[in-house]
């Protein structure tokens, strides 16, 4: 197992570049996400450690305390707000999930039953989408599915073309699926798992969420700027981990990652919040609505929160870069750490390959002192 925030440049890929604009356009965008990540990895971490999950200084102990002691990944990620870890997990464990995933797709997802076919969105329908939705709100200890929005017509059914091979048609599962025995209730319990999540910091992590996203070929739509404590959001402080897992390989022609390094040291901009409104009495009023509860000057200072940033299309991509944005491309297996307030990205998935990826959502627990926001 390997990590990095950086280093080598990313290996060529055979893809289809009409896509994204040309081999010229993806080698400049390649060239400047290593340029950004090297820079990172250059920089000097001071000897006195901020941990982002203790919210509190850690000078570096000598000799290491019999406890805790910040490795070189703690510090890069703490400094940064995100972890690249190369070969997490084998070929064998992605294929276990993905065989798992297709068959608990084929088994349980009925789309032509009424009430079965919901489409996940992210962009300006989000609250409508889901905001009010049972089948969404209800997911937490099961396995409820999701279409593409582009892959269902105007009556609510799938389009013809994935009539014959449904699971193209999905854009995520979720939100239990480390309930269930099998492969991904044997990775979240993983020595794996529980030795980083450990090594980052955390003292009492538990998993309220996890999730399967498919990122389909040619359909997979994009997942605009969030900060996932927005949707995990704990008292007194934010302790979300995000655990995102490669189960394909993950590039600029398929929508990999992008996250913007040091946003982490920012505070959480809204809150996915039951609205009083609804439960005040209002039943045509959304379940759960979006609450701005950042101050307005750090609202004005993304502007970009909820969608992309101006300027976010390939081939260039050059408004994610103004904005602060690199990509993280991964290989199958690959992990990506990140926690709850760092804000990231993906943009649609327009190439002829899905980009899979099995993703964890740990905070802390009660031993911790962390308990979940009311609201």
């Amino acid at each position: 197992e390997t990590w990095t925030g950086i280093w080598s440049p990313w290996p060529k890929t055979p893809d289809t570049m009409s896509d994204v604009g040309g081999d010229t356009n993806l080698a400049s965008v390649r060239s400047r996400a290593a340029e950004t990540l090297t820079a990172l990895e250059a920089t000097s971490i001071p000897d006195d450690h901020w941990s982002w999950i203790r919210k509190s200084m850690f000078p570096l102990p000598t000799p290491p305390s019999p406890l805790w002691s910040p490795t070189d990944r703690t510090r890069y990620f703490d400094a940064n707000g995100f972890l690249h870890v190369r070969a997490f997990v084998s070929p064998q464990v992605v294929e276990e999930m993905k065989n798992e995933m297709r068959r608990l797709a084929e088994e349980l997802w009925n789309p032509g039953e009424e009430g079965k076919t919901r489409v996940f969105r992210t962009d300006e329908g989000q609250v409508e989408a889901q905001g009010s939705d049972d089948y969404f709100l209800d997911s937490a200890d099961r396995v409820h599915f999701f279409a593409e929005k582009d892959a269902i017509d105007e009556d609510g059914k799938l389009r013809e073309e994935f009539r014959g091979d449904k699971i193209a048609a999905l854009n995520k599962a979720g939100h239990g699926m480390h309930v269930r025995p099998g492969a991904f209730h044997d990775y979240a319990i993983s020595r794996e798992v529980g030795s980083l999540v450990r090594e980052l910091g955390w003292v009492d992590p538990v998993i309220p969420q996890s999730m399967y996203i498919f990122k389909q070929a040619r359909v997979g739509g994009e997942v605009t700027s969030h900060q996932d404590s927005t949707f995990l959001f704990t008292e007194p402080h934010q302790t979300c981990l995000g655990l995102w897992l490669a189960l394909d390989d993950s590039n600029l022609e398929n929508g990999c990652l992008w996250v913007r390094p040091g946003s982490h040291r920012e505070p959480v901009r809204r809150k996915f919040a039951r609205n009083p409104e609804h439960f005040g009495g209002d039943r045509s009023a959304p379940k759960m609505v979006f609450e701005n509860i950042a101050s307005s000057e750090n609202l004005r200072k993304v502007p970009w929160d909820g969608t992309l940033p101006d300027g976010s299309d390939p081939p260039c991509c050059d408004g994610l870069f103004q904005a602060g944005f690199v990509p993280v491309e991964c290989k199958a297996g690959d992990l990506l750490a990140f926690p709850g307030e760092l804000d990231h990205l993906s943009l649609p998935n327009r190439s002829g390959k899905p980009r899979h990826t099995f993703q964890l959502h740990l905070v802390e627990g009660p031993e911790a002192g962390v308990k979940w926001a009311e609201s």
